[in-house]
């Protein structure tokens, strides 16, 4: 097996060679990340409505797969709260949280989107993450943020009763006073240290001197509401039962969804790791990587991962160079597991609800949304409808992105279906401009001169065809059309059929169809097609100046010329060509 094909089977062996600096960096890097990974895996396995140990399970193996994978090798995989909502929103009412079959459904969502992932990314489609625009990513974004941010705050807060409840009788007996204190003074610590020490491991701090207080205080003696026991000791292998059609059916749109989204989060993570390091982004053997991740993650019983954007810049900003770095942050998770269970029983749950609160509300960025209204109103609506529908049907939440995605693609539709075709003149500076727009004679009598800034396909074939006969039947005097085919770079089977009609209706109507600037792709296609053969009803030009000085000879000796065609001047620089 050549070294190439073992290096594409085996990214990780293309990692720089371990030594003592490299090592010594990778290791506080590693160790700033692991020391995310642990409070921040259990605080989403709560979100996710999965057994809390899980979200430790799913910050190792899975991790492991990823960077060895992976070709993005400084991503923080794990889970998240985006993907850990979407999981919880789409089982809620299929199961109890936390019960065996919550985790088995939990578990064939891991399971089905791994391999969804695993087979987009051995066939190389890759290129379907352009569907998703960045208007209906935001717009869910921040309605999921606002999701998860609601779905936190009784935890956070020790809410003890219902929110109507509240309403109805206002009062601080509605409240667990010490799981308030807990919820918020951790949450005003962490808020303080992502602001004043970013990279600072401050989550793992602020868990243990609350589980310190915790421990001190009884709390977990006197009703509070802690971790718990968790198992200690490595997963083991996990095999879900089989699922009713029914269940099976209800769970397709989920997986789609989780698919998407969990890669679209890695895909803004692996953006920025590869722009800093100035390489090029192979998406599909990340679609592999992290397919095969979620994958190992059912495996050992656990539920979808993905790549965290704070991890990994975190990870960045602590100077990581390689995959090792992810190692070392394995190494104090599997630590964890083996031995340091025991230690996470006093921490408070309205501590892990401030530790996923100050993670999401990096997601919330109202004014990004509005910012947008000045560049294309159409998309800025795209992502309000977005945002509206995610908030309105949740828990099945991923309608919004459907959606959002469906009237994206509309759109996309509609302006291929509709492209822009102009009818141009020869503007004072040399460039060929709007006539129309900018007030300009026409390029000679009896002449429609028109650019269509579009392919030549299905889409754009009857859109051509239909300006071309308004024209002619509003203006009778017209004999010759001039097509400057410059801007096609395609044409289709149908592009060529409408070519070839086009040239019958000049023909018909006693005109000749002239085209300039064709592309040579082009030209091959038609010419194939026998649709460039020579007539006296056809004419074929390289470049715009020699179609334009053509074009003016046709004007009768009486009509004059509205233009002056391009000429060479001997004794000054040459004149422009005219530009598209």
């Amino acid at each position: 097996m050549s070294s190439s094909l073992l290096h594409r089977w085996f990214p990780f062996l293309s990692w720089p060679r371990p030594t003592s600096a490299l090592l010594q960096g990778e290791f506080w890097a590693g160790m700033t990340v692991g020391l995310m990974l642990v409070p921040q895996g259990v605080a989403y396995a709560a979100l996710a409505g999965m057994p809390l140990v899980t979200g430790i399970y799913a910050s190792l193996v899975p991790a492991l797969v990823a960077v060895l994978w992976s070709s993005s090798t400084r991503l923080g995989v794990g889970p998240t709260a985006l993907t850990s909502l979407l999981i919880g929103a789409s089982i809620t009412g299929l199961a109890e949280p936390g019960s065996a079959h919550w985790v088995t459904l939990a578990v064939w969502m891991a399971l089905l989107s791994g391999l969804l992932q695993l087979l987009l990314g051995v066939v190389r489609f890759g290129w379907l993450l352009n569907l998703v625009t960045s208007p209906v990513l935001g717009g869910f974004t921040q309605a999921a943020a606002l999701l998860i941010l609601a779905s936190q705050l009784p935890d956070l807060l020790g809410l003890r009763t219902s929110w109507s409840a509240l309403a109805v009788s206002p009062s601080l007996h509605h409240f667990d006073l010490r799981a308030l204190a807990f919820g918020l003074g951790s949450l005003g610590c962490l808020v303080l240290a992502r602001r004043w020490l970013s990279s600072f491991p401050a989550a793992i701090v602020v868990i243990a001197l609350a589980a310190l207080i915790s421990w001190a205080m009884g709390y977990a003696d006197a009703d509070g509401a802690v971790i718990g026991h968790l198992p200690s000791g490595l997963p083991t292998l996990y095999w879900p039962g089989w699922l009713s059609w029914e269940e099976m059916g209800a769970l397709v749109m989920p997986v789609m969804v989780v698919t998407l989204v969990s890669f679209l989060e890695t895909a803004s993570s692996a953006k920025v790791e590869h722009h800093q390091g100035g390489t090029r982004w192979n998406e599909n053997q990340d679609l592999i990587a992290h397919g095969m991740a979620k994958i190992s993650s059912g495996l050992c019983g656990s539920f979808a991962t993905s790549a965290s954007f704070s991890r990994s810049a975190i990870n960045l900003y602590a100077g990581a160079k390689s995959g090792w770095a992810t190692l070392f942050a394995l190494v104090l998770v599997l630590a964890t597991l083996l031995w340091l269970t025991p230690a996470l029983y006093h921490v408070p749950q309205p501590v892990l609800a401030a530790v996923v609160v100050t993670a999401v509300t990096s997601l919330i960025k109202p004014v990004g949304m509005f910012r947008l209204w000045r560049v294309s109103r159409v998309e800025t609506a795209i992502g309000l409808v977005t945002f509206g529908l995610t908030l309105a049907t949740a828990p099945r939440m991923y309608w919004g992105v459907l959606v959002g995605l469906l009237m994206n693609l509309s759109h996309f539709l509609y302006q291929r279906l509709h492209p822009r075709i102009i009818e141009v003149g020869l503007h004072p500076d040399g460039s060929l401009r709007d006539r129309h727009l900018w007030q300009l004679p026409p390029l000679a009598p009896e002449l429609l001169a028109l650019r269509m800034d579009a392919e030549l396909d299905f889409a754009s074939a009857n859109a051509l065809e239909r300006r071309v006969t308004d024209e002619l039947a509003q203006r009778p005097s017209i004999r010759h059309l001039c097509l400057f085919a410059l801007p096609i770079n395609r044409i289709d089977v149908t592009g060529v059929e409408a070519f070839i009609r086009l040239r019958a209706l000049l023909q018909s109507h006693g005109g000749t169809l002239h085209v300039t600037g064709i592309k040579l792709p082009v030209q091959h296609t038609l010419d194939n097609a026998g649709a460039l053969a020579p007539g006296p009803n056809f004419a074929l030009y390289r470049t715009d100046a020699e179609a334009i000085a053509a074009l003016q000879r046709l004007a009768p000796p009486d009509a004059g010329n509205p233009v002056s065609a391009p000429q060479s001047d001997t004794s000054g620089p040459a004149q422009p060509l005219p530009k598209l």
